[in-house]
């Protein structure tokens, strides 16, 4: 249905004072704070899990050299989705419109659901880490104590859920430390960047930045901040549902993705039997994880 006068009575009388309620500020872009950004020219993407070989084992002399063999685990499918949106102006509503221009206006709201509904689907896939009705390549969701690999399980998540303290973060760090890869081998990762609702921005500064520890009357040193252990620091989302769920990407590649298959593009359009005019906005992307290692994750307490 076109946006019509019957729907703007005030804008086609004079003596109106002001429009509002399409200016607001919005929470710009945060998803580049969580995902590598990846262009896409098909339907979908896949990305395949590889397992590298185990421990090198002595050769007795004279013995044959013992075979390994590598294989791939698990794949991770991005199924891009086209999210779209548009409205109709009747070409009487233009006309007679005393104050704008009504397409400007509403373009620009137009902008803001586009930008806001790519915002919740990002954070949809932390919003759901904890959730096994969402599940990743290898049968789990995203944050799970118990991912699956050839050598045995590995922890993406604190084993016993934990608010955001100073103790929870450095068990977090510890554990992060001590990921394996597919064949049990160690690997070098660590956490470079908090993230967490609006609830736990102030919570996480005293931790990240306090030179001394939090809620101590001690003069003991806050090693998290001494050592540049998150050096990134932490990062607001203000998508995040969960008010005490908190996460943090480490350097382990391949983690969290998002695919471009097609940028935002917007077109109009004429209706020669009524002169409306129609406007829409149309872009396709995905929002997932390949490797689990990407992140570390407690649901609070």
């Amino acid at each position: 249905m076109a946006i019509s006068r019957n729907q703007l009575v005030k804008e086609l009388e004079p003596g109106l004072n002001a429009l509002f309620g399409l200016e607001y500020n919005r929470y710009e872009n945060q998803h580049e704070e969580i995902f590598a950004k990846e262009t896409s020219d098909r339907a979908f993407e896949e990305e395949v899990m590889l397992s590298g070989f185990g421990n090198a084992g002595v050769k007795p002399e004279g013995s044959a050299v013992t075979f390994d063999n590598a294989q791939e685990t698990y794949t991770s499918r991005y199924q891009h989705e086209t999210v779209a949106l548009a409205f109709s102006i009747t070409e009487e509503a233009i006309e007679d419109n005393l104050y704008d221009r009504l397409s400007s206006r509403y373009t620009k709201a137009l902008a803001r659901s586009m930008a806001n509904t790519k915002q919740i689907k990002a954070a949809n896939v932390l919003n759901r880490a904890f959730n096994s009705s969402f599940t990743g390549g290898d049968g789990k969701e995203l944050c799970a104590t118990d991912h699956p690999t050839i050598f045995g399980t590995v922890s993406n998540e604190l084993a016993t859920a934990a608010d955001l303290n100073e103790t929870s973060v450095e068990q977090a760090l510890i554990d992060i430390a001590a990921f394996t890869d597919e064949r049990g081998l160690k690997i070098a990762a660590r956490g470079v960047k908090m993230i967490i609702p609006s609830e736990l921005q102030f919570t996480a500064e005293r931790i990240m930045n306090s030179a001394n520890r939090v809620g101590t009357a001690d003069n003991d040193i806050n090693a998290v901040k001494s050592m540049g252990m998150i050096p990134q620091g932490y990062v607001v989302n203000n998508y995040l549902t969960d008010t005490d769920a908190f996460f943090i990407i480490t350097d382990v590649p391949n983690g969290l993705k998002y695919f471009e298959r097609s940028p935002i593009k917007t077109s109009m359009e004429g209706d020669f039997d009524t002169g409306n005019v129609r406007y829409k906005a149309r872009e396709r992307y995905s929002f997932g994880f390949s490797d689990f290692r990407g992140i570390f994750g407690s649901p609070g307490a």
